[in-house]
């Protein structure tokens, strides 16, 4: 690929196209990591929505070490997304060039850990489910924030309750029929948000597909190719700061 195009990833001078592409492959990412952390500790991780949810029911029900293993799991979510916007302004204090790429790297570094030791956290079932949960969820937290901020909130790449309510709310207005001789405007689709939405959840889907056949089949070693993916969104403004710093 060309440098260029690798650089605009995580590049501080944001364009539609590049929060698009950066949006697609985080979602292909968040999928696959949702989905192979699914077949190793059977828990999804990639929204909160649920684990509220099971949180109230666990109290409700009286079981009280649920409930502060979900309360583990949503703090986990909540210091990724603190720590993925401390470390974006405090590169944009420092007019850094890896601005963005920073918290992707942490994010590579953590799956890349997580597949190397996996296998041997297993043997120690309590330890292992904890850390699986806690690590995924920061790693969740983390991502979110980094394309929430690029994308001052119009995209989100770890769940995808929200694209499939826009994307509904598109359609609606896609097949809308407007009357001729109203004096209201006519309702229209936005239909590159249409596209942008629906390929979110196309790569979300297929990250999913992707993570819960190399989990199958490879085990903690599938989430080695998701640090790599990281790793290349990220590799051109880090070097580009090692360069500067080195002038």
């Amino acid at each position: 690929m060309p440098i260029n195009y690798l650089r605009g990833f995580a590049s501080p001078e944001r364009t539609d196209a590049n929060n698009r592409r950066l949006g697609r492959w985080l979602a292909f990412v968040a999928g696959a990591a949702n989905a192979g952390g699914f077949l190793a500790v059977g828990q999804y991780t990639s929204h909160m929505t649920g684990i509220v949810s099971s949180m109230a029911d666990n109290l409700a029900l009286g079981e009280i070490g649920l409930v502060a293993a979900g309360l583990s799991a949503l703090v986990a979510f909540l210091f990724g997304a603190a720590t993925s916007a401390i470390l974006i302004n405090w590169g944009r204090r420092r007019r850094a060039q890896s601005v963005y790429a920073t918290p992707l790297l942490l994010e590579a570094a953590l799956l890349l850990c997580f597949g190397l030791i996996g296998s041997t956290l297993g043997h120690h079932r309590l330890l292992f489910v904890s850390a699986t949960v806690g690590v995924l969820c920061f790693v969740m937290g983390l991502q979110n924030a980094i394309i929430t901020k690029i994308s001052r909130a119009e995209i989100r790449t770890t769940h995808v309750t929200g694209l499939v309510t826009d994307i509904g709310i598109e359609l609606g207005k896609l097949v809308y029929w407007n009357f001729v001789g109203m004096a209201m405007p006519d309702v229209r689709a936005d239909r590159r948000k249409l596209a942008l939405l629906s390929s979110l959840l196309g790569m979300f889907f297929v990250g999913g597909l992707v993570g819960a056949v190399g989990f199958k089949h490879f085990g903690f070693l599938s989430t080695l190719p998701l640090a790599g993916v990281l790793l290349t969104l990220a590799a051109v403004p880090v070097l580009d700061d090692i360069v500067g710093e080195r002038r």
